[in-house]
């Protein structure tokens, strides 16, 4: 059946008109931008489909590439550049978000902002943001980069990278392609060896996140591990 022939309080973009997007599921909010779908299918089972071969993650569908998508059933090359746009535009809207104020101010926006960037990754990656005197972003940095299970991350370098941005604090990030987000006893000597060696530079360490699949990344702030 047709997303036309249901009741109209059923139709997703009715709801999202009367309740709002967040009232609507991940497959009703991707059906609104497929618009179509296929004989036989509504957009939301199609959307549904696209969701499940990813894994039913919209970080693995955010992180796929523009030929992988276009592959995808009710897809197609345009639909594809049209969904790779829309969620920069997201990214982008969060970065402009957390470059405007206080970063301690917008903690839910840089947690989303960290997992479009870097929930759906098959290997690990150690970043850094880096802030100046009021907390505000100066860069977004990827300093190291891994295998599935493991990074190396070098305190000197992290220290010579916040001296050339002339950063007063960081917040430094990484992913668990695991899918586990939880800090381990590794990540926990090495955020205190980081946290010493900046440090000397007068650079504080305002927080460490983990990133890991859908679930909301682990603040070392917040676990009282810094």
């Amino acid at each position: 059946m047709s997303i036309c022939d249901w009741p109209a309080g059923e139709r997703p973009r009715e709801r999202l008109l009367t309740q709002g997007a967040a009232a609507l599921s991940d497959a009703e909010l991707l059906a609104i931008f497929l618009r179509v779908g296929t004989p036989g299918k509504s957009a939301v089972d199609l959307a549904r489909e696209l969701l499940a071969q990813f894994d039913g993650s919209l970080a693995h569908l955010a992180h796929a590439s523009p030929d992988n998508l276009a592959r995808q059933p009710g897809m197609g090359p345009a639909k594809s550049a049209q969904l790779a746009a829309v969620l920069e535009l997201a990214r982008r809207a969060l970065a402009e978000e957390i470059r405007a104020r206080d970063l301690l101010t917008s903690p839910a926006a840089v947690r989303d902002w960290l997992r479009l960037q870097l929930a759906a990754l098959p290997h690990e990656v150690f970043c850094a943001l880096w802030l100046d005197s009021q907390n505000r972003l100066i860069a977004f940095e990827e300093l190291f980069r891994g295998s599935l299970a493991q990074t190396s991350v070098y305190p000197r370098e992290v220290v010579k990278r916040a001296l050339a941005c002339n950063a007063a604090a960081a917040v430094f990030a990484h992913n668990h392609p695991s899918g586990a987000a939880e800090a381990s006893r590794a990540d926990e000597m090495l955020t205190q060896s980081l946290k010493q060696a900046l440090a000397l530079v007068d650079v504080k360490v305002l927080d460490h996140f983990v990133v890991a699949g859908q679930v909301t990344p682990l603040s070392f702030a917040e676990r009282g591990l810094l």
